[in-house]
């Protein structure tokens, strides 16, 4: 589908207001004393990584994420007996002071779930696996056949809804993205669709019992899936007269600068759609290193009033399917290239050393240029002056006050001092969005030598630059266009996190040729990095190997952060391989159903190695896996020797 058209019907129904920021009204739900939807904050929480059965490590890992700001606190119960040692872990938390909701993670095991609900206030169940099976069957349902397993479902999830009901405990109907059911994949595929039926399959069994205490989620490890599911369960709660909170998160998010990077565009765009009662960072790091970045994300919108009302304008976009918006090609901007990276050196002199930052490192012995894999396109100098040979690949941006026409150098222009009388090959203008009048887009409509470089006008940056493009598409004007984001004293954590959200929430909704950065961030190399993570997360630019791996919990079965560290220490050069490392198999090829290779726990020192969705090698020592894993990428013709510099 192209952009520029008409969205379909459905997307009309998702009651979302696009231009000014309105947070989704949902129905206010209790998880035993805490509020969570209707008028309450957006509540933060994590996950436990130690064994459930040791009660005592459980119980000092609650109160470290207690400390941290966690809301709820998350507890696997792979079975019966873990389910019972929830009350030991509740009564310990209670006699330690931390009053804090607990939620049992329940996968294939409904008779653990009944238990659960004795102790604890929350259960989370997840529709692909409670009360299906998962072995990657495609199976040919009638329509009669198909309600017959529904009929089946609902006998298995009954007693599960009764007993909440009674109880007052509440209840997460946790639809994951890699754990679809064969039976949902075989009738609606692997699709943001069918993450949303097998929610509403287990939601209509609730509501036939008037049973209402329920949060929705609807996870997966890409943010693009993610955001069009969750919109897309919106829309379908909507037009059944639902109005029940969400839970977000962008599960196997990864750890580091990555996972960061991924969680905040995929939580922040929704977030910035007003959705969202609930959310959790799902990062392979300690369970207390979540909480700080949630809060960040969520404090954003706590002291953001609602925006002063924009003129609302046609969408040009499919809030349920990615497209590209369509552009015309200028230099290597628009058209087919992929997003292009501009990076700010306008403040100070532009030197040889400085370019290191941006991705280019000059070798004095062999005097060339070498690139990295992150070296950006354009630099933007400002008024200063170069004075040394630039690589051949690197375009400059300059004042157009200061530019004087040397070769790949280009002017920028504000709208008020634009001329269109100029001579260069290309002109960059700055506009925002009270700039984009018919008038002025009339005199520029049809050249092919500009690119515009969007500004945000008000705090909610991802809406104007969203509407920037609306407005364009609306005046049928499809010159290219550059994301530009200014983020004043920021530390470096809130830097990547709110950077992500502003640009890569338009990204995912298939606006923009290229992204800038700028503001008084100091650190060059933070904010390229930070720039080719959000391509990255996006899906729009792929530089680097992804690594899909699962935050971990009780079930993990290796240590999941020494062994990520590991993989990546041998595969970082892999660009645009998908690695998932997965700590267990309810986690495993399912959840990992985006990965080209997978990295699983099935028993203690032992991994099974998938590619894609197959297996390939069972049981392997952990202590020769990584070394497995590397053999098995080198057979499938995606092995590359490292480079050394």
């Amino acid at each position: 589908m192209e952009q520029n058209a008409s969205p379909n019907a459905q997307s009309e129904k998702l009651n979302v207001d696009w231009f000014n920021y309105r947070r989704r009204v949902s129905r206010q739900i209790n998880v035993g004393a805490l509020t969570l939807g209707g008028s309450a904050p957006i509540r933060i929480q994590s996950m436990t990584t130690a064994d459930t059965l040791d009660v005592d490590k459980t119980v000092d890992e609650s109160i470290r994420m207690v400390d941290a700001g966690s809301e709820l606190v998350r507890i696997t119960a792979p079975s019966k007996k873990e389910a019972e040692a929830l009350g030991s872990i509740a009564m310990a938390l209670q006699a330690a002071n931390k009053h804090v909701p607990l939620v049992a993670d329940i996968h294939f095991t409904p008779n653990a779930a009944e238990v659960a609900a004795d102790h604890v206030e929350k259960i989370r169940v997840n529709p692909g696996n409670y009360a299906d099976k998962k072995k990657f069957e495609e199976i040919d349902y009638t329509d009669e056949s198909y309600a017959a397993e529904l009929e089946r479902i609902e006998t298995r999830f009954t007693p599960l809804v009764l007993k909440c009901k009674r109880l007052g405990r509440a209840m997460r109907i946790g639809t994951n993205h890699g754990s679809l059911s064969d039976r949902i994949l075989s009738r609606y595929g692997d699709t943001p669709m069918g993450m949303v039926e097998s929610a509403l399959e287990f939601l209509r069994i609730c509501r036939k019992h008037d049973y209402h205490e329920i949060v929705i989620s609807m996870k997966a490890s890409n943010p693009q899936v993610m955001v069009q599911a969750y919109r897309l369960l919106v829309a379908r709660m909507d037009s059944e007269g639902m109005d029940y909170p969400l839970h977000l998160g962008v599960t196997e998010a990864g750890d580091g600068e990555d996972g960061r990077i991924k969680s905040a565009v995929g939580i922040g765009a929704l977030l910035e759609d007003g959705l969202g009662d609930t959310i959790r960072v799902s990062l392979t790091e300690a369970p207390e290193a979540e909480l700080p970045v949630a809060r960040k994300l969520v404090d954003r919108y706590v002291s953001r009033g609602e925006a002063s009302e924009q003129e609302t304008i046609p969408l040009s976009f499919d809030p349920f399917n990615y497209a590209r918006r369509t552009t015309q090609e200028t230099l290597n901007i628009g058209g087919k290239n992929v997003p292009v990276v501009i990076h700010d050196l306008s403040e100070g002199d532009v030197t040889p050393a400085r370019l290191f930052g941006c991705g280019y490192r000059y070798s004095v012995p062999l005097d060339k240029w070498n690139l990295d894999d992150f070296a950006c396109d354009y630099i933007y100098a400002g008024a200063s002056e170069i004075d040394f040979d630039l690589p051949g690949t690197l375009g400059v941006i300059q004042d157009a006050s200061h530019w004087k026409g040397a070769t790949r150098h280009y002017p920028l222009w504000t709208v008020s001092d634009w001329n269109a009388e100029a001579t260069s090959d290309v002109h960059f203008i700055q506009v925002q969005r009270e700039n984009l009048t018919e008038s002025f887009v009339s005199s520029i409509q049809g050249r092919r030598d500009i690119v515009l470089a969007l500004s945000p006008s008000s705090e909610h940056a991802m809406a104007d630059l969203r509407s920037c493009c609306m407005q364009l598409d609306l005046l049928g004007c499809n010159l290219p266009v550059i994301l530009t984001r200014r983020l004043e004293g920021l530390d470096d954590e809130s830097f990547q996190l709110f950077a992500s959200v502003d640009l890569g929430a338009p990204l995912l909704d298939g606006y923009g040729d290229g992204i800038w950065m700028t503001g008084n961030h100091s650190a060059l190399q933070l904010r390229n990095s930070t720039a080719f993570g959000i391509l990255q997360a996006t899906r729009t630019r792929i530089s680097k190997t992804e690594y899909i791996s699962c935050p971990s919990c009780g079930r993990t079965l290796f240590d999941l952060q020494e062994t990520t560290a590991k993989i990546r220490s041998v595969t970082s050069h892999l660009k645009g391989v998908k690695i998932g490392i997965m700590g267990c198999i309810v986690n495993g090829p399912g959840e990992m159903a985006d990965a080209d290779y997978g990295y699983v726990g099935t028993g203690p020192g032992k991994i099974t190695l998938y590619k894609e969705k197959e297996v390939v090698e069972r049981n392997v020592p952990e202590d020769r896996a990584v070394d497995a894993l590397v053999d098995l990428i080198r057979s499938h013709g995606d092995w590359v020797e490292p480079v050394s510099n």
